[in-house]
């Protein structure tokens, strides 16, 4: 029933993810361009590129800030990143480790000396 729900969400965060493909491209795009803009915006001493780059900036901005929906694509994706860690998650029950530890020869070992110690 566990996996059926991982099933579940994964196929829903599956779906987010894909229809928000293009809104993730739009704002990568526009992040990089602004992240450039800036860059030349502090390299800059004329007054006059710096308001021009200020303008751009503004505008790629609002750009970035259009392709808000982005941000439901990488909740998605960071969704369907937890279901597959969950899904390949591996359970340890105690009788696990409990025929490792019958299999182990220190573990045997070590109760045979002790019962050799309690008859003498």
């Amino acid at each position: 029933m566990k996996k059926f729900g991982l099933l579940v969400v994964g196929g829903i965060a599956v779906m987010i993810l894909l229809s928000t493909i293009g809104p993730i491209a739009g704002m990568v795009i526009s992040l990089a361009i602004l992240y450039f803009v800036i860059k030349q915006f502090l390299k800059t001493d004329s007054t006059a590129a710096k308001i021009g780059l200020a303008i751009i900036g503004l505008i790629v901005l609002a750009s970035a800030a259009s392709n808000a929906p982005a941000l439901f694509g990488v909740a998605a994706a960071y969704v369907l990143y937890l279901v597959y860690k969950k899904w390949n998650e591996t359970k340890y029950t105690e009788s696990v480790s409990e025929t490792h530890t019958e299999k182990d020869p220190f573990v045997n070992f070590e109760k045979q000396w002790n019962e050799l110690h309690k008859n003498y």
